[in-house]
């Protein structure tokens, strides 16, 4: 079996690993969780059709269709008709073997194939296909909406089917208005569906609910979205189709084990490509271990943030301790299948309150996120008031429009900036309808990764030959690499697949181990006790048992004691690092911080280097911490691309995205 043939699965840990040593005056647990991103890969063989059986092997997708046929689908017409195009067109995507069903959803919920009282699910087959074209076709709209119903008629069809992936795809155009009428409700209904299949959740028409498809699709482990127009709606569903046919690995577990006395998981919920909480269930005997489910991977990278408490009773200062291994498992494979080595979450308890107050990049973009979503919710809630609440309204916008441009989400502007009156006015355009605020939430509820820096590809399993550039605030070791060196120079972790770290004696050093993952360009990791740059790996091929040093123009090597690493070009606080360009993980042990003189964005004029050191053409642009002059209109103006924005901006909104004022804290 060749690498190529195979579906691999790969695991990265970032994290700051400082924790305070000291009692923590406001609380027990506040300053000691250790918050930890896991960027969790998936890849399968090019070119392979995932979801196809093996032979012998019965169906590899159950799928249930469910169409909303309340009264209100025929206002316009338009929208059941484009549900029925899309329907039948999902329908004729399934492949030869796949069990489905298809149903309608009222007060209560009907099977439209294979029939009415049918309990038991259709075979896709040439035939068969047609007949659930031909009742699709036949639909017609009267009555309410009680989607609980809907989704409690789907769990039964699906509950004793073997299929490793088991899917609902839901479409309405309302709001559960009915859900008194049905025998369970919607709250409890979710509560027994969780676990059972994955449901992703459509909006058509102009009064849906994007909060009520973000409930369901949460608890679900799905992603809720919808179409401006109902045209639209055939293209994505054949999209999501075809997107659940690729699907690699149906069942993904994280297993995190304590490894430290004291150490409590608190926390684990999926931050990328959405905000999902995740329960733990039995991880076998012993008590210690915990697992958490997710489903439906296709060839993609989800981030996954980790909360653990820990105590430091009987623990020395300066020494990175393993808190808990990281592991995953994928039960019931049916292909050949690489996983990666276990990983360390770390902690080293320090008495420095400047090393105990760092934030891991991660983390920091997940509260953005958090707080632009808010923003919106504030904003659209204060928007309901009417005239009363305009000024607020206006404010949250504003804030929101601010947010997204520091996070660099490029898709959450633009879906801002269609509810603002001009671009840079931060205020709410006349004439909106709510249904432009639902597409807004569902945008705000989207996460994206920081992008790589410049030149710089985004990181597949090993072998790849694409490197994030420590996106998350990754060590800088390499994929083969499991062991994590300390302060004296041996492993704090088990599993270690080669070389790590070096002794720190003054010299930059890059990670190196068998069968890693080249990088291509990550910062400067950290510093050895001596004050040099350690630096990730740069272009080690998977199975070459080397790693080259990063190019030195963007990682910023140099001699190490010109400034710290992290140091930003505005001055700002490391966790609000520029999104595209790596952020250094944590300081070496003793609280050096990497030294550097390289120039950040690859040399870009006007730009600093991570030493504090300016880059060669600083002087042709003007600080970029510098405050900028508010005009009698209230905006500013970025210098750079002249985009006009919010006096508060912090980063510019236009093509630039640099940053027009210190960050607040």
């Amino acid at each position: 079996m060749t690498v190529a043939e195979e579906t691999e699965v790969t695991l990265e840990v970032g994290q700051r690993t400082e924790l305070p040593a000291l009692p923590d005056p406001a609380g027990p647990h506040r300053e000691r969780e250790m918050h930890a991103i896991l960027e969790i890969g998936v890849r399968g063989p090019s070119g392979a059709p995932h979801a196809t059986p093996a032979p012998g092997t019965g169906s590899a997708l159950a799928e249930v269709l469910i169409v909303d046929t309340s009264r209100s689908m025929l206002h316009p017409p338009a929208k059941l008709h484009a549900a029925k195009d899309a329907t039948a067109a999902a329908v004729r995507m399934l492949p030869f073997g796949t069990a489905f069903a298809v149903l309608a959803g009222r007060f209560d919920a009907t099977v439209v194939h294979p029939g009415p009282g049918r309990q038991v699910l259709a075979v896709a087959r040439p035939g068969e296909r047609e007949a659930a074209e031909r009742a699709v076709r036949l639909l017609d709209a009267d009555g309410g909406t009680a989607i609980g119903a809907w989704l409690d008629l789907a769990r039964r069809l699906l509950k004793d089917q073997p299929a490793p992936v088991k899917h609902v795809l839901l479409l309405t155009d309302g709001r559960n208005e009915h859900d008194h009428r049905s025998r369970r409700p919607l709250e409890t209904v979710l509560d027994a569906c969780a676990g059972q299949f994955v449901c992703d959740a459509w909006g058509i028409g102009d009064d849906w609910d994007a909060e009520l498809l973000l409930a369901i699709t949460r608890r679900l482990h799905g992603r809720a979205r919808a179409v401006r127009r109902e045209s639209e709606l055939t293209a994505a569903y054949e999209e999501l189709i075809a997107g659940l046919l690729g699907t690699a690995v149906p069942e993904l577990r994280i297993r995190l084990t304590p490894t430290t006395p004291g150490t409590v998981i608190r926390q684990v919920k999926q931050v990328v490509p959405n905000e999902q909480e995740l329960q733990p269930v039995p991880a076998g005997p012993g008590g210690r271990a915990a697992e958490y489910v997710t489903r439906a991977w296709g060839d993609e990278v989800r981030h996954f943030q980790v909360v653990l408490t820990a105590d430091p009773a009987g623990r020395e200062s300066g020494e990175e301790l393993q808190l808990a291994a990281v592991e995953i498992v994928v039960p019931g494979v049916r292909r050949p299948l690489r996983l990666p080595p276990p990983r360390p979450i770390l902690v080293r308890w320090t008495d420095d309150p400047l090393d105990a107050s760092r934030q891991h990049p991660g983390v920091r973009r997940h509260e953005l996120y958090q707080r632009a979503s808010a923003a919106v919710a504030q904003a659209y809630r204060a928007w309901l008031r009417g005239a009363d609440g305009r000024e607020t309204a206006d404010r949250e916008l504003a804030r929101a429009l601010a947010l997204a441009a520091e996070l660099g989400d490029a898709q959450l502007l633009g879906a801002l900036r269609l509810i603002e009156s001009a671009p840079g006015s931060g205020r709410i355009r006349p004439g909106l309808k709510d249904v432009d605020w639902q597409h807004l939430i569902l945008s705000s509820a989207l996460t994206t990764p920081p992008e790589p820096p410049s030149g710089e590809g985004r990181r597949g399993p090993s072998g790849a030959g694409a490197g994030r550039g420590g996106a998350v605030g990754e060590r800088g070791q390499a994929a083969g690499v499991a062991g994590v060196v300390g302060a004296a120079g041996r492993p704090v972790a088990p599993g270690s697949g080669g070389p790590g770290s070096g002794d720190g004696g003054g010299e930059a050093v890059a990670g190196v181990g068998a069968g890693g993952t080249g990088r291509g360009g990550a910062a400067p990791d950290r510093a050895g006790p001596g004050g040099a740059a350690l630096s990730g790996v740069g272009s080690g091929a998977a199975g070459s048992g080397g790693a080259g040093l990063v190019d030195a123009s963007l990682a910023g090597a140099g001699p190490g004691g010109e400034g710290p690493a992290d140091a930003d070009p505005a001055g700002r606080s490391p966790d609000r690092a520029a999104p595209d360009r790596a952020a250094p993980d944590h300081a070496a042990p003793g609280g050096a911080r990497p030294g550097g003189g390289g120039a950040d964005r690859a040399g870009t004029p006007g730009s600093r280097g991570p030493g504090g050191v300016r880059a060669a053409g600083a002087d042709a642009a003007p600080h970029p911490g510098a405050a900028l002059p508010v005009r009698p209109d209230g905006l500013i103006e970025c210098p750079e691309c002249r985009w006009l924005g919010p006096a508060d901006s912090v980063y510019c909104g236009g093509d630039c995205g640099r940053l027009l004022r210190g960050a607040s804290a």
